[in-house]
């Protein structure tokens, strides 16, 4: 630690204070960006818009690293388990993703046999004037 974080008030807080106010700063930047988002209706997720805040407000130091850094290591600890949800949800839509896979096949083909029966027609056509 720097001589500026063992002065700090944080620095003398038990761990699982730290902890606590580092989660606390974490999950209201995370509202803060889905609020913002929310009410100006714009098209970003929400948790993106809050780390950019996070990254701007640790940035002009009005949040310092040192605060933080215990949540942020504790939740990158467990991060893989983070995504199982995610993952499980997207198994459970794999089957609607074969049917979409099938609709995209006959478009796509369609698509690859309607321009080229313009492109046949065309030079035809082109021919036929000359």
């Amino acid at each position: 630690m720097t001589r500026l974080e063992t002065e700090s008030v944080t620095a003398r807080l038990p761990a699982p204070a730290r902890f606590v106010l580092g989660l606390g700063i974490l999950t209201a930047f995370a509202a803060l960006g889905q609020g913002l988002v929310t009410a100006l209706h714009l098209p970003l997720p929400g948790s993106v818009t809050g780390m950019a805040l996070l990254w701007a407000a640790l940035g002009t130091r009005i949040i310092r690293l040192h605060w933080i850094a215990d949540a942020a290591d504790g939740l990158l600890g467990i991060l893989g388990l983070l995504f199982v949800p995610a993952t499980v949800g997207f198994i459970g839509y794999l089957s609607a993703g074969a049917a979409w896979g099938w609709w995209l096949l006959v478009m796509a083909a369609g698509l690859l046999v309607g321009a080229g029966l313009a492109g046949v027609l065309a030079s035809r056509l082109v021919q036929a004037d000359s």
